[in-house]
């Protein structure tokens, strides 16, 4: 007989993780039921295409450190369900908050995404934080995140991801991000060109700053707290998939680089080697671009497929991989696929895994010992 506790994650996996529509109907209708928690406390709002997880929990950190009580939400998941909601610093108990929700979230229709930030919301008032640090799920005027009374906003960066919904140019997903500002908020900004944007949409302030989700997050900080906030607490923030030396020998990492973007990030982070690349790509990405990119760091690709409904077919993506690679083999199961990967890489060689977050998540049942590498802007 399964746990209550296995129930709650187990009904959270049968929702939808799309809407039928993009809106906001049904998540301020669920917030309402629950008794408006998002109102309870302010945000720091973090949108981009990459890098949100990352500077969410950088964020986290640093206004951990100063002395808050602090919310943070993240997604997608790499190790479990639980790490996407933590309350002072530690995962919160994800069953209470999916329970605290859940005849509320299934009378309104909520999706997956949407059960789960309310979730997140009501367990933050529940909890007493003084400042909730949330990653917005896709774009930001129709994400379920965007009902936040937000004084800071963060766009990490802008690439073309999900242009079915957002829009086809760097612009108009830019403007689909930036809508989450109210008038007043302050705007940290990964890069410079939205800041015309960042003002047309009403913000009181706008800082610029490289694109490192350090120098984001510490910007975001001190843009909350309106002071100069000590940076050192970042050297300690490990982000489960991002850069992840796994083990001490041979040498392997695992990168949730997801999109051409992330890809180019990854690569100039990696030290010179062959290695054999364990890879899986959803169907809405640009995989042919990313395969081309990730071509120099070695001849030989297993392709596989996450257990994402959105993910290529093994046999899809070996078929666009053979162009760039000189060996390309398909292993439809991901724990088979890190297998054959390690195997062809040998005692002395390299193996990178990579392309999907999903990918990682399904390789949690095997995940050895991590390591941080270095703070990754893929996710």
């Amino acid at each position: 007989m399964r746990s209550a506790a296995s129930d709650q994650i187990s009904w959270l996996e049968s929702l939808s993780p799309w809407p039928e529509e993009f809106g906001l109907e049904r998540m301020r209708e669920l917030l309402a039921r629950l008794g408006e928690p998002q109102s309870a406390f302010p945000a720091v709002h973090v949108v981009g295409t990459n890098g949100k997880t990352t500077t969410v929990r950088m964020a986290e950190a640093l206004l951990g450190a100063e002395g808050l009580r602090v919310g943070a939400y993240t997604s997608p998941h790499v190790v479990s369900w639980a790490e996407r909601i933590r309350v002072g610093g530690e995962e919160a108990d994800l069953e209470a908050a999916l329970a605290r929700v859940r005849a509320d979230a299934e009378a309104v229709g909520a999706t997956q995404f949407e059960a789960l930030t309310a979730a997140a919301l009501a367990g933050f008032a529940t909890a007493g934080v003084e400042v909730a640090v949330v990653e917005a799920g896709l774009g930001g005027r129709h994400d379920a995140t965007n009902v936040l009374r937000a004084p800071v906003v963060v766009l990490t960066n802008v690439a073309l991801e999900h242009t079915e919904v957002l829009g086809t140019t760097r612009e108009a997903i830019a403007a689909e991000k930036l809508a989450v500002v109210e008038p007043g908020a302050l705007v940290v900004l990964g890069e410079p060109e939205w800041e015309e944007a960042a003002r047309a949409a009403a913000a009181a302030g706008v800082t610029i700053v490289s694109g490192s989700s350090s120098g984001l997050a510490h910007a975001a900080a001190e843009s909350f707290l309106g002071r100069v906030v000590d940076p050192s607490p970042l050297a300690t923030v490990h982000v489960p998939g991002r850069l992840e030396r796994i083990g001490e020998t041979p040498l392997e990492v695992w990168d949730g680089a997801h999109n051409l973007a992330g890809v180019g990030y990854l690569l100039a982070r990696l030290p010179r080697a062959d290695w054999v690349l364990a890879v899986s790509v959803l169907d809405d990405k640009d995989a042919s671009g990313m395969l081309a990119a990730l071509s120099p760091l070695g001849g030989r690709l297993v392709a596989t497929a996450s257990s994402s409904p959105r993910a290529l077919p093994a046999e899809v993506l070996g078929t666009l991989a053979r162009p760039f690679f000189e060996q390309v083999e398909a292993v439809p199961e991901p724990v088979a696929a890190l297998a054959r990967a390690r195997e062809l890489a040998g005692e002395e060689g390299a193996v990178l895994v990579t392309g999907s977050l999903y990918l990682l998540a399904d390789l949690a049942s095997v995940r050895p010992s991590c390591l941080p590498w270095q703070a990754s802007a893929s996710g």
